[in-house]
C-alpha cells in the first residue's frame, strides 16, 4: 500500500503537469498551436509578397520560385499555393501562380508595413542601414493596418522608403516609380539615385559599404559592357553592370554643386581645423538633427582635439565645446581645410 504522503506529491506532480501542458490559452500545446498558425500566416504573407514582386517585375510566378523564395520543399509549396487558392488570393493558370484582387491587396497591406518600419529604422533609430530590410522582414507580421497607419501619421505619411521604394497608401494607392537602371545613363549627364534594390542582402551590402545612397549626385564617367564608371561626391567609384542593375536613377537637368574639392571630417589630423560645408544627405533624420544640435552648420570651425587609443571617437572643439564623435558621424560631414 502506499504511503498517502507519497501518493499526495505523486498526484500534485502529475496535476502540474498536465496543466503545463493543456492550460487553456497558456499552456504548452496551446502555444504550440499558436506558433503553427503564426508559422503558417507568416508563409502565406511571403508568397504573397513573392507574387506581387514576380508581377510587378513581369515575371511569371510558379511553385519552382515559390519553394525557392520560401525555402520550403516543392510538396510544401504545393500546400501553401492550394491554400491561398481556397481563400481565393490567388488563382492557378498553366503552372503559374497570379494573385486575384484581394490578394493583391492583402500584398499590398505587408508591403506597407514593411516600408513604413524601414523608414521608421532610418528615421528614428541608430540601426545600421544594412540591417533595416531584415529588421522590417520580422516586423512586418506582427503589426496591424490601424498601428500602420498611426506610424505613417507619426512620420507624416512618406510616400517613398530610404530605398526609395514607394509606400503604398492605407487605401492601397502607389506613387508612381521613377527613373531608370544605372547601366542606361549616359555619359557626361548627373544623375540622382532614386532607388537601390536592397535583395540579395550581398550586393545591397557592397552599395552601402560604398556608402552610396538615395539622393546622392552621379557623373557618369565611362559605360561599357564591363563596368559603369561615375564620380560622386569627389569620389571616382567603379561598379559592375550586375550591382548597377541595382541602382535606379534620375537625370538633373540643373545639378547641384559636387562636392569634388571637398573632405569629410573624419580626414583632419589631431590639431588640425576645417570648416563645415555640408553633411551629406545619407545622414538622416535623428543623426542629422543630432550633429544640427551640435552646432555643425555650414560656416562651423571645427578642431580635432584629442583621440583615444581605438582612435574612436574623436572628440572635437565645435563652438567652444569638446564633442565626441564617431568615425561613422564624421563621414557625413563636409569641410574644407
Amino acid at each position: 500500500m502506499n504511503n498517502p504522503l507519497e501518493t499526495l506529491i505523486i498526484g500534485t506532480i502529475i496535476l502540474f503537469v498536465l496543466c503545463v501542458l493543456f492550460w487553456p490559452g497558456k499552456g504548452i500545446l496551446a502555444n504550440w498551436k499558436k506558433l503553427q498558425k503564426q508559422s503558417l500566416k507568416i508563409l502565406i504573407e511571403d508568397a504573397l509578397k513573392h507574387l506581387y514582386d514576380f508581377e510587378d517585375k513581369n515575371i511569371s510566378s510558379t511553385l519552382h520560385s515559390l519553394s525557392g523564395y520560401l525555402s520550403i520543399s516543392g510538396d510544401e509549396a504545393a500546400k501553401i499555393a492550394q491554400k491561398l487558392k481556397d481563400i481565393s488570393l490567388i488563382d492557378i493558370h498553366n503552372e503559374k501562380l497570379l494573385l486575384t484582387p484581394d490578394g493583391r491587396t492583402y500584398a499590398l497591406k505587408i508591403i506597407r508595413v514593411h516600408r513604413l518600419w524601414e523608414s521608421y529604422l532610418a528615421d528614428e533609430t541608430g540601426v545600421k542601414e544594412k540591417d533595416w530590410h531584415l529588421r522590417a522582414e520580422e516586423k512586418e507580421h506582427y503589426i496591424d493596418q490601424e498601428e500602420a497607419n498611426i506610424l505613417a501619421a507619426r512620420m507624416g505619411n512618406p510616400a517613398y522608403d530610404p530605398h526609395g521604394d514607394p509606400i503604398p497608401t492605407a487605401s492601397g494607392d502607389l506613387p508612381v516609380k521613377k527613373g531608370k537602371h544605372l547601366t542606361e545613363a549616359a555619359v557626361g549627364k548627373v544623375y540622382k539615385i532614386v532607388h537601390i534594390e536592397d535583395e540579395p542582402i550581398a550586393i545591397y551590402s557592397q552599395i552601402v559599404a560604398m556608402g552610396l545612397y538615395p539622393g546622392m549626385q552621379l557623373k557618369i564617367v565611362e559605360v561599357t559592357k564591363e563596368k559603369i564608371k561615375f564620380v560622386a561626391e569627389g569620389e571616382e567609384c567603379v561598379l559592375s553592370p550586375l550591382i548597377a542593375t541595382n541602382l535606379t536613377v534620375a537625370q538633373i537637368i540643373i545639378p547641384e554643386k559636387i562636392k569634388k574639392d571637398f573632405k569629410t571630417l573624419s580626414s583632419l589630423k589631431i590639431g588640425e581645423e576645417g570648416e563645415v560645408v555640408g553633411i551629406s544627405r545619407a545622414c538622416r533624420k535623428q543623426q542629422r538633427r543630432r550633429l544640427l544640435d551640435f552646432g555643425i552648420v555650414p560656416g562651423t570651425k571645427i578642431i580635432s582635439e584629442l583621440q583615444g587609443f581605438s582612435k574612436d571617437p574623436i572628440a572635437y572643439k565645435i563652438r567652444g565645446t569638446l564633442i565626441a564623435l564617431r568615425k561613422q558621424q564624421t563621414d557625413y560631414i563636409y569641410i574644407k581645410k
